[in-house]
């Protein structure tokens, strides 16, 4: 959880990353980051609040994983890792040992099948068992699950809640992406639009979901960094955005960072509307506190997109 921020002063977004903070090596880090998708998810062992970090990866030599399993203090319980695949089973098992109990870990990827990207869409399950109790199912294979697990029920499953991803993505002028904002709710088309390639025209951002504008900041010079609220789904999700790279950065290849977080709705926070029947455009407003406890439903969803202009 340490490379997803909580907290955001009201000057705008502040995000620090290795991979948006160096124009000089942003060309070598893009490559390795081109195909690695980062999910979190929240859970509880025996009763202490827990992370599960899966990274999926995809390489020449094939697609890997890697699990990791943090404490509510951002300190490593264990870590897995599911080597590409040329090299190691797409099935199998791992037992640990964490907090002097047995984790058993399972996945089985044999008939995954994949997109452009380096996480399966379907035909695929990875598996989590503490203490005889399993705390994590992710995939759309619960039956196949339930006969590698012995002696645990795959249907009392304890609820892991999906709590943040992070993904890079890439473009000249626009960049894509999915997104679901709530545990049950519509998967939407992301589209981040922003031309800098210079000229008369000032640029300006706009940020579409399932073609329809949802935000647009003009005089994108003097706003390189802000937030803004908008309503997808009647769920608040506030929009942070850092162009200063686009704009102001040396490198051929460098990035933006975009982050998309629910959160309680305030009064405080300039909010434009958008569901599936209706469109809005909006400039950005300069000031927006984010509270480190702001939760939606108990929990916040965020969603960081390092969007990556290649020229």
């Amino acid at each position: 959880m340490k490379d997803f921020p909580s907290c955001f002063g009201e000057n705008g977004v502040q995000i620090a990353d290795s991979s948006s903070s160096s124009s000089s090596s942003s060309s070598s880090i893009s490559k390795a980051a081109q195909n690695l998708v980062t999910c979190v998810y929240q859970c509880k062992l025996r009763g202490r609040l827990s992370f599960i970090v899966l990274t999926w990866t995809k390489h020449l030599m094939g697609q890997g994983l890697s699990l990791q399993i943090e404490n509510s203090a951002n300190q490593y319980l264990c870590k897995v890792e599911i080597k590409p695949w040329l090299f190691s089973k797409k099935r199998g098992s791992k037992i640990v040992d964490v907090d002097f109990n047995k984790m058993e870990i399972y996945w089985d990827l044999a008939n995954a099948k994949f997109g452009c990207g380096p996480e399966p869409e379907e035909g695929f399950f990875v598996a989590v068992v503490f203490d005889r109790e399993l705390v994590f199912l992710v995939g759309d294979l619960p039956t196949e699950a339930s006969k590698k697990i012995t002696g645990v029920s795959t249907t009392t499953a304890t609820a892991a809640v999906f709590v943040a991803r992070r993904e890079h993505v890439f473009g000249k002028k626009s960049y894509y992406a999915k997104a679901q904002f709530s545990e049950k709710g519509e998967t939407h088309n992301l589209w981040i639009e922003c031309d800098t390639s210079g000229g008369l025209k000032e640029p300006s951002l706009v940020i579409r979901i399932d073609s329809k504008t949802a935000m647009q900041i003009k005089r994108l010079k003097w706003k390189f960094r802000g937030n803004h609220t908008i309503m997808v789904d009647g769920i608040p999700v506030q929009v942070m955005w850092d162009v200063h790279n686009w704009l102001f950065g040396s490198s051929a290849m460098s990035s933006a960072v975009f982050m998309f977080q629910t959160h309680k709705s305030s009064g405080s926070h300039s909010q434009s509307s958008f569901d599936s029947s209706s469109s809005s455009s909006t400039t950005s407003s300069s000031y927006c506190q984010q509270s480190k406890d702001s939760k939606l439903q108990g929990l916040d969803f965020s969603l960081m997109l390092y969007a990556w202009r290649n020229e």
